[in-house]
């Protein structure tokens, strides 16, 4: 009985190793590159123009900005720059509206939890008729606050995903646990994987990590500074930085709309 088990257990694993190579979809980025990478920043913090813009131009490299509008007026001229520049200006709602379970928003009496799609549909085109006035692009992709993509509570809860992917090209998550199958994800809910408050090396072993499959890797933070729970650190940024424009580590970096748009050009039908 052992051999018979065993036998059946080698034969098992040879047959799902197998069914595992069958399903295995490559895929094929610039300059023969194994995975593509973006690097985003949220909230439009006065710290990403004073510190993070001279790092990525200084490196020539575009970043994408999930923006809201109450940041942006307090700093325009600089965010005009960061549009003359070449980055991506993204949207991020006005409001940043998130789970009521953060106490400054509860303090305020405003949660997802207690809105309406209508009103987060609004408060949505609010912010991009903002930023399509005052830096003069029309975002295509957009980010939830604190990864969030409900309304609602219990049994009346509804996703406004379907809401993002009606206004926007792609819509980017946050907190998550795994890149992006350019052969699968879905582009109104990309995965990102945070950057704030990590070492390099930290950094570097998650991105081997995610590399299968060709995965495109979304990285996502928001002060930058020094390391701290919500800021990327920015010596460990422009190391990053480095690191991935080394053509030996076989990455293509790009904006999210720009990487977006490739994969969607080629890949098959879902």
């Amino acid at each position: 009985m052992y051999k018979t088990l065993l036998v059946f257990c080698t034969t098992f694993t040879v047959i799902s190793n197998v069914s595992a190579a069958q399903n295995y979809q490559g895929f094929d980025y610039p300059n023969k590159a194994t995975n593509a990478i973006s690097i985003t920043f949220d909230d439009a913090r006065h710290s990403q123009v004073d510190t993070g813009l001279a790092i990525l131009n200084k490196h020539h490299i575009k970043a994408t900005f999930y923006v809201s509008p109450f940041n942006i007026k307090e700093r325009l001229h600089d965010w005009k720059k960061v549009v003359t520049t070449g980055h991506e200006i993204a949207n991020h709602t006005s409001s940043h509206l998130c789970t009521g379970n953060f106490e400054w928003l509860r303090q305020q009496s405003l949660s997802l939890e207690q809105t309406s799609l209508k009103w987060l549909e609004k408060d949505i085109l609010d912010a991009q008729r903002y930023i399509i006035k005052h830096l003069g692009v029309t975002p295509r992709a957009f980010a939830y606050p604190c990864g969030n993509t409900f309304i609602g509570r219990g049994l009346e809860t509804q996703s406004y995903v379907p809401l993002i992917a009606k206004h926007f090209d792609t819509g980017r998550t946050w907190l998550d646990e795994t890149a992006n199958n350019p052969n699968f994800t879905d582009f109104a809910q990309l995965t990102s994987l945070r950057i704030d408050d990590m070492t390099f090396e930290e950094v570097i072993a998650m991105l081997k990590q995610h590399r299968e499959n060709n995965s495109w890797i979304i990285l996502a933070g928001h002060e930058i500074g020094e390391k701290g729970q919500y800021t990327t650190d920015a010596a460990m940024l422009e190391e990053l930085i480095q690191y991935i424009k080394d053509p030996r580590n076989g990455y293509w970096l790009g904006t999210v709309s720009d990487i977006a748009n490739y994969i969607k050009r080629r890949r098959k039908p879902f």
